[in-house]
């Protein structure tokens, strides 16, 4: 599959997923001076004005290091948009992407033809996370130029359906950019992602043990020392399913083991705290147990490159 123009810059075909409060953008210039590409949600950027604060901030200093390094130019970034009707931001950040030409265009919870139009318009991209084929079809319909396969193990919501059954169902009517998330958290899986079908793999979970990443140290620190069992699926704390670190619900005070049925976006225990999904029920995917420290982005992303090229030759010499 032939890939745009824009991703011919990358190190490794690795897109760093968009983490609710956790990405930002000293975590998202890391990201693209390592050599992938770094995405944050809009909604990161709190109060809104702060979004166009952002942008200045991540194309200046990225053309900057162009500038000092012509023979390893930054990766391009992306911007996440949720498309769903409750975000009355929807708009306005848009319109802030426009005036930013962002790249690329995440989107979730939603696909809307006209958003699409409009990212082409300043000359972007879009890509559309999905959890099924039916889903995957619809954001063709409405003009996405790309898919990303929220298989099952990804952090946060995430689908049910294995990596393989998914990417094959896509790979059966789709040819265009493809990428997979679900418990990919080294070298080795990068390249599984390529040989099963898609073009790039999309990692969230280890970038929150970095230290460019917005995250409460003992998130970070939870883990470092997660293992996969360590991940639970619940629809408990947002509505809609999603993996968490089993110590955070343990810390707020629930049985990770026995959790209640329901949509719980805010729960009171004993009246003296509120609990959370992701400021206090900390989001997480399986593939935790490859995540042995905290470090910097850019170590991270040189470490999957070595592990990636040898799982390469490794298959080439076999």
């Amino acid at each position: 599959m032939t890939l745009p123009p824009l991703f011919d810059r990358l190190v490794l075909p690795v897109i760093g997923s968009p983490l609710f409060i956790i990405s930002n953008p000293d975590l998202v210039i890391a990201q693209c001076k390592a050599g992938i590409v770094g995405s944050f949600p809009a909604l990161n950027a709190r109060p809104a004005s702060l979004l166009d604060e952002w942008l200045d901030r991540i194309t200046s200093e990225l053309a900057a290091h162009d500038r000092a390094h012509p023979d390893a130019p930054s990766a391009p970034y992306a911007v996440n948009q949720i498309v769903h009707k409750s975000n009355g931001r929807l708009e306005e950040d848009l319109a802030v992407c426009a005036k930013h030409r962002v790249p690329i265009v995440i989107t979730s919870l939603g696909a809307r033809e006209d958003l699409n139009v409009a990212v082409h318009g300043w000359g972007g991209i879009t890509l559309h996370d999905i959890i099924n084929d039916r889903f995957a079809r619809k954001a063709v319909e409405k003009g996405a130029d790309g898919l990303i396969a929220v298989a099952a193990g990804a952090g946060g919501h995430a689908g049910t359906l294995s990596p393989f059954a998914l990417v094959q169902e896509i790979r059966a009517w789709f040819d265009g950019p493809l990428a997979l998330s679900g418990s990919i958290a080294n070298g080795r899986a990068v390249l599984a992602a390529q040989a099963m079908g898609a073009d790039l793999a999309y990692i969230g979970s280890p970038f929150i043990a970095t230290e460019e990443a917005n995250a409460d140290p003992r998130y970070k620190q939870g883990i470092v020392e997660a293992g996969a069992s360590d991940i639970v699926y619940s629809d408990l704390f947002t509505g809609v399913h999603g993996n968490y670190l089993r110590g955070s619900i343990t810390a707020a005070g629930l049985d990770p083991d026995d959790l209640p049925k329901g949509d719980l976006k805010t729960m009171d225990f004993g009246g003296s705290r509120e609990a959370k999904a992701w400021r206090d029920i900390w989001g997480a995917g399986q593939g935790v147990g490859a995540v042995k420290e905290v470090r910097p982005t850019g170590e991270y992303v040189a470490r999957l490159t070595r592990e990636y090229q040898a799982a390469k030759g490794a298959l080439l010499a076999a």
